[in-house]
């Protein structure tokens, strides 16, 4: 395979950048999906209809195994090019039950794509909205008479609002993305502080062929809150035979993991990965367990453009 040396020196450059030292970073405390790699959209609006196809994601993550009340996240993910081949599509729906605690998170991401001189540049928006449930009856308290758990549970719909910037070629990916920019929650505010917090995400990764039969992927992600340490993944995915990828990746100062993923047909794969904590929980639990499997649709465009790199 062959392709443009400035999108080569481009990738390397901007992954340089990004992965200038990595010591500096700590851990961060918030649900983290591992096989992000591959589906883009659950970071980044921007990256609705980057594919000349429709790529769609059931994603199940089991986290801090053996664990009473332990998170455990639901995703599904939809998206594909509109008739103008310019605009992007994407449904996003995801369910986290944490605790006596849980929320469907429904939107809507709009894309709108720029050509390059190499590659493209894409804008995207997210609209949606959480329905956020909490049952106070099932919580174990020491004091009955303490207000904040007079009532059943608490039930609230919250509008959300998010933004993204997406840059791709054949080769490599820059992103940068605020999932939530702007949440209606007064009601759930804790004082003066939002319950939502703005999330900072920016993702990059590149691909390199060192023989006819296996390519290499480093990428990294890096999520920035204000009230928390900056949190890094570092990941390298190795692909077999354009069939099977195998990767490990590090999250700081949380977790080691593992990555599989099969393409069974140039329309279907499916993925598994396995998150060994790696912090103070790891005598607690036996770790994060991720299963997911995605259908493309448009069957000529994904068998010419198999495989998939992100």
């Amino acid at each position: 395979m062959t392709y443009g040396k400035r999108s080569g020196w481009l990738g390397l450059l901007v992954m340089g950048l990004i992965l200038a030292k990595p010591h500096q970073v700590h851990a961060q405390q918030d649900i983290m999906i591992s096989q992000y790699l591959f589906n883009g959209l659950l970071l980044n609006p921007a990256y609705a209809g980057s594919h000349s196809y429709i790529n769609s994601t059931l994603l199940q993550r089991s986290q801090w195994t053996q664990m009473d009340g332990a998170p455990v996240t639901s995703v599904m993910a939809i998206d594909g090019p509109m008739a103008a081949e310019d605009l992007g599509l994407g449904l996003l729906i995801t369910m986290d039950e944490i605790g006596v605690t849980s929320q469907l998170d429904v939107a809507i991401n709009f894309a709108y794509r720029l050509d390059m001189p190499v590659g493209h540049l894409a804008f995207g928006l997210r609209a949606g909205a959480a329905s956020y449930r909490a049952a106070i009856q099932d919580v174990e308290i020491w004091d009955p008479t303490d207000p904040v758990y007079n009532g059943n549970e608490i039930r609230e719909m919250i509008p959300k609002f998010g933004f993204g910037v997406y840059y791709s070629n054949e080769i490599f990916y820059l992103g940068g993305s605020v999932p939530v920019l702007y949440a209606l929650d007064d009601v759930l505010k804790n004082g003066e502080e939002d319950y939502f917090k703005r999330h900072i995400m920016i993702t990059s990764g590149m691909v390199f062929f060192p023989s006819e039969n296996v390519s290499l992927k480093p990428s990294c992600l890096v999520k920035y809150v204000a009230t928390a340490p900056v949190e890094v993944d570092l990941n390298l995915h190795a692909l077999f035979y354009d069939r099977f990828w195998l990767g490990m990746g590090y999250r700081s100062g949380a977790s080691m993991v593992a990555m599989l993923e099969y393409q069974i047909t140039p329309t279907l794969r499916t993925g598994y990965a396995h998150d060994f904590t790696t912090n103070g929980l790891r005598t607690l639990t036996g770790g994060s367990h991720e299963i997911m499997i995605g259908f493309d649709l448009g069957a000529t465009d994904v068998k010419t453009r198999s495989p998939r790199y992100f």
